[in-house]
């Protein structure tokens, strides 16, 4: 990831819910022109 083309960028992200649940430690980048989606349990 060198960031020059990216339009979104995430770097160690981590939301924690406690009891081990949530998103940890999440590094993304996301090129202009990409489609990106994240779900989770709840869908």
């Amino acid at each position: 990831m060198n960031g020059k083309d990216d339009v979104i960028r995430i770097q160690h992200f981590t939301k924690d819910y406690g009891a081990g649940k949530g998103v940890f430690n999440v590094t993304l980048s996301i090129r202009r022109g990409e489609v990106y989606g994240y779900l989770g349990p709840n869908g």
